[in-house]
């Protein structure tokens, strides 16, 4: 499957909130090396989200829930990955390219900081 180009703008918009998440999760003392589950979400209508369900691990992701919020329904897919730069806009860039395909909103990612401390 070929995946879309994504508008360079939309891109940067992206790793502009995704720094944020970065710098959260180093004030937390993250290791950005060590791999733990990252989840993304999307957000749209039934029948787009059921469609990007079927092929969620055809883009390394596993299907964690749907939720209906507020009048909307979410769709929630995690990765395992690290949180390093280039692993992120690895990512958002993957979920930006599936929000073009599936006709969805991608609505970010998130994922508890990892020390390498057993808590």
């Amino acid at each position: 499957m070929t995946l879309p180009e994504v508008d360079p703008d939309r891109l940067e918009d992206e790793w502009l909130a995704d720094q944020d998440v970065l710098a959260n999760l180093a004030e937390n003392g993250d290791k950005p090396e060590i791999v733990r589950a990252i989840d993304v979400s999307f957000r749209g209508d039934d029948e787009s989200l059921s469609d990007l369900a079927a092929q969620a691990p055809s883009f390394g992701f596993s299907v964690l829930e749907r939720e209906e919020a507020e009048g909307e329904t979410f769709l929630f897919l995690a990765c395992e990955q690290g949180t390093d730069e280039a692993s992120i806009r690895a990512l958002t860039l993957k979920c930006l390219q599936i929000e073009l395909l599936f006709d969805v909103e991608y609505d970010g990612w998130g994922c508890t900081a990892e020390t390498g401390l057993i808590h």
